[in-house]
């Protein structure tokens, strides 16, 4: 095999090609209502391509587009640039990822007719001085392997929660065994004397509480890595990403939402007070503990399950059924242990579960959307 020069791409070809998307191209197959593979004999007439880009894998690199004819540039769906008739189209994919703050971009091409005269490539900008790089031709590619930094992040707090459980089960085992019983959960009348009940803010109650905190960050980064930005707080969280800083991020994370958990039960308090429930309040926050113990570890196991590869599209079509049904589901379970528990009515019960429960629900819907 003889040896050949190492091809320059971009303007002026200033650019050594790190990837060329020449077998990635996309397009959406309206019969089975997703992406497939770019095939001549059959999609020669369509103007839309797709692709996509990995970002974490090509950072401090450039993407490079060129048409032969008049196009247009979309990323995640938004039209963004306007490629000219055999003109480069230079992007960094740092300011990219830096935009965007997502693992992976989704690129659209929109023109003419297919991919013939398309070229998209991941690009090294060539050194002011440099010898000219000769390669062998061996006919092997070799790739990277495209890793995530969430994998191993996964894996570590898998096995961190797994660790605080086995703690809270050895040393608080009957507290443990209460908070996570469904049947107990489901029991409408509790006992008055019940040690979990009486002291909300007791050592125990407090750990569980820390417990639930840990459970739902873990739950959140995971929403987080699919693209899901709930609340816009990836800016705030992960300014860069390393797995020290998503594991700073988590313990961040986690306690923040102790602090909002046990906020809420400040505002139960004072609701109760408002009412003159006084006596149902630290039953109101335990039945609250109880459930979202039960609901979000089940999510956890779930999401440890699938995998940190379960797609986004996959993802987005079930992942808001379940927590819609968890907190309409939770009302009711609270209104009929309340009902039994007080003697009040029940147009004084809904109003205190819509200030409690519902309203906190709507607006947090709506900032998070």
């Amino acid at each position: 095999m003889g040896a050949a020069k190492a091809q320059e791409v971009g303007p002026n070809q200033q650019f050594y090609p790190v990837y060329d998307f020449r077998n990635d191209w996309l397009v959406y197959d309206p019969t089975f209502r997703s992406y497939v593979p770019f095939i001549d004999e059959q999609h020669a007439t369509i103007p839309a391509v797709s692709l996509f880009l990995d970002l974490e894998s090509n950072r401090r690199y450039q993407l490079l587009i060129r048409s032969e004819e008049d196009g247009y540039l979309f990323i995640n769906a938004a039209l963004r640039h306007q490629v000219k008739a055999e003109t480069w189209v230079v992007l960094s994919i740092d300011s990219l990822y830096r935009a965007y703050r997502t693992p992976e971009l989704f690129l659209t091409l929109y023109g003419s007719p297919g991919v013939e005269g398309k070229q998209v490539y991941v690009g090294h900008r060539k050194p002011a001085e440099q010898k000219p790089v000769v390669l062998t031709d061996t006919g092997l590619d070799i790739m990277p392997r495209r890793m995530s930094i969430y994998d191993n992040f996964f894996t570590l707090v898998l096995l961190f929660l797994l660790a605080t459980h086995a703690f809270l089960y050895n040393f608080y085992r009957r507290a443990f065994e209460r908070l996570y019983s469904i049947r107990d959960l489901f029991t409408l009348s509790l006992r008055e004397e019940s040690f979990l009940v009486n002291k909300p803010l007791s050592r125990t109650n407090l750990l569980f509480v820390l417990n639930l905190s840990f459970v739902t960050a873990f739950i959140y980064l995971y929403a987080q890595s699919k693209g899901i930005d709930v609340f816009d707080t990836r800016k705030l969280l992960l300014d860069e990403q390393t797995l020290l800083d998503l594991i700073l991020a988590f313990f961040k994370l986690s306690g923040l939402l102790f602090l909002l958990l046990l906020g809420k039960y400040l505002l139960i308090a004072m609701i109760t007070g408002l009412y003159r429930l006084e006596e149902i309040s630290s039953l109101h926050f335990f039945k609250i503990l109880q459930s979202s113990l039960l609901f979000f570890t089940a999510v956890a196991g779930l999401v440890a399950a699938l995998g940190s590869r379960t797609s986004t599209s996959s993802l987005m079509g079930w992942i808001m059924i379940p927590f819609v049904a968890y907190y309409v589901a939770r009302m009711v379970l609270l209104y009929l242990v309340i009902s039994r528990r007080a003697p009040i009515k029940n147009l004084y019960l809904f109003s205190y579960l819509c200030i409690v429960e519902l309203i906190p629900l709507i607006i947090g819907a709506r900032f998070a959307l």
